[in-house]
């Protein structure tokens, strides 16, 4: 979808996306905050990113700004994927993100025709139903398409790249224009030599791996076109490696404060293993400084029996906090995550903790918070100006719902 949040938007107030300047804010009363989406409009006009600040707009008056509603986003990709559904089975629909999305049409041929014809009809389709304009890529496996799409679609509307064209359209490319490759690699292989896609492809694969492991493998195979992830399956169903949230905070905390930040994260995590049945054994602590100091730290314990009670999570948290917090800077940024994870019918009990009690309270207060609401039931410290549950229960997405 072509600046997805800015379109419905735009959509919203009749306005026409490719033509209008209208900026997307995660909070309009706050003036560092990101611009989550630029209409097309805008950012050739102002050079406005989605990663620009608010206070970065330009002072013009035919510039709307509108405040993001996660929720609408949402509903709107629901309806998109359920007009892609119209011409094709789910298990034939791999949901990539919000506004993006892989379809196979493989056989459709006598009903609608060879691919173009189908990605013309989608595209005029979700523009006279819903009048929000897409790009569409081509491919003949999964990274082709997406690297069309990103490359050329944008500013065509519909591209295509099989085989046969990797070498013409894509080896002239610079490696960090391509999909999957960001900074860090970019100045790895820059370093090596590599510069475009065509040198990736023609460095030795023995090297590649012996420099990245399998990363460096897939890289090459990419270089030639080659992508063997499946593109049709049941891609809703996957198994659950963790349970993990993160936030970045609104302002810098001290490290006396962070404790009620790291509580209702531990509690947030252990309620979505709860609700799947497991629990987990290795906790994991990953914490950020403030943009002055830079740096944190990241780092794992394991305890002896898996658990999902809160207060244990929050427990080993809080061990390795106080074991490598510098005890000096201040936090930006706190994630926390259980995996490792079992069955949780399946693990023993402790002889000497009334663990059974335990579990039997957090599964109470769930049944609490799912009939009457994620707020109904708190711990004390989510009420204070410290604690984070009440802000994020109004989001979606870390926006406003």
């Amino acid at each position: 979808m072509r600046s997805f949040y800015a379109s419905v938007e735009c959509v919203k107030r009749g306005l026409d996306p490719m033509k209008e300047k209208l900026a997307v804010v995660g909070d309009v009363n706050r003036s560092g905050s990101i611009i989550l989406a630029a209409s097309p409009e805008l950012k050739k006009q102002h050079g406005i990113k989605n990663v620009s600040r608010f206070f970065e707009l330009p002072n013009d008056p035919g510039i709307h700004i509108a405040e993001a509603k996660m929720s609408d986003y949402l509903k709107v990709s629901v309806e998109i994927t359920k007009l892609v559904n119209q011409y094709v089975p789910k298990e034939a629909i791999h949901q990539y993100s919000v506004d993006e999305l892989w379809v196979t049409v493989n056989g459709l041929e006598k009903l609608y025709g060879g691919r173009w014809e189908i990605a013309r009809m989608i595209k005029q389709e979700l523009y006279d139903t819903m009048g929000l304009t897409c790009s569409i890529g081509i491919g003949d496996n999964k990274f082709l398409a997406k690297v069309v799409m990103d490359l050329y679609a944008k500013q065509t509307g519909i591209a295509e790249c099989t085989y046969k064209d990797v070498k013409e359209k894509l080896w002239p490319v610079p490696v960090e224009n391509i999909w999957g490759i960001g900074k860090k690699m970019m100045s790895n292989l820059n370093r090596m030599g590599i510069v475009t896609l065509g040198q990736l492809a023609n460095f030795p694969l023995e090297r590649l791996k012996k420099r990245f492991g399998v990363m460096g493998e897939q890289l090459y195979w990419h270089a030639w076109g080659a992508d063997l992830s499946p593109v049709i399956g049941d891609f809703q169903k996957q198994e659950q490696k963790g349970f993990g949230h993160g936030i970045t905070l609104l302002r810098d905390y001290h490290g006396d404060e962070v404790f009620a930040c790291i509580l209702d994260l531990c509690e947030e995590a252990c309620r979505r293993a709860r609700t799947a049945g497991k629990a987990g054994r290795t906790v994991h602590l990953g914490v950020g400084y403030c943009q002055e100091t830079g740096g944190g730290f990241s780092r794992s314990k394991s305890v002896a029996l898996p658990t999902n009670i809160t207060m244990e999570m929050y427990g080993v948290c809080m061990q390795l906090f106080n074991e490598f917090y510098d005890g000096v800077s201040k936090i930006r940024r706190v994630f926390i995550t259980l995996n490792n994870l079992y069955k949780d019918e399946e693990t023993q009990l402790d002889l000497f903790t009334d663990k059974t009690k335990q579990k039997d309270l957090g599964y109470v207060m769930d049944q609490i918070r799912e009939k009457h609401g994620s707020t109904s039931l708190l711990r004390a410290t989510s009420f204070t100006d410290l604690g984070i549950t009440l802000d994020r229960s109004r989001k979606i997405g870390g926006h406003k719902a």
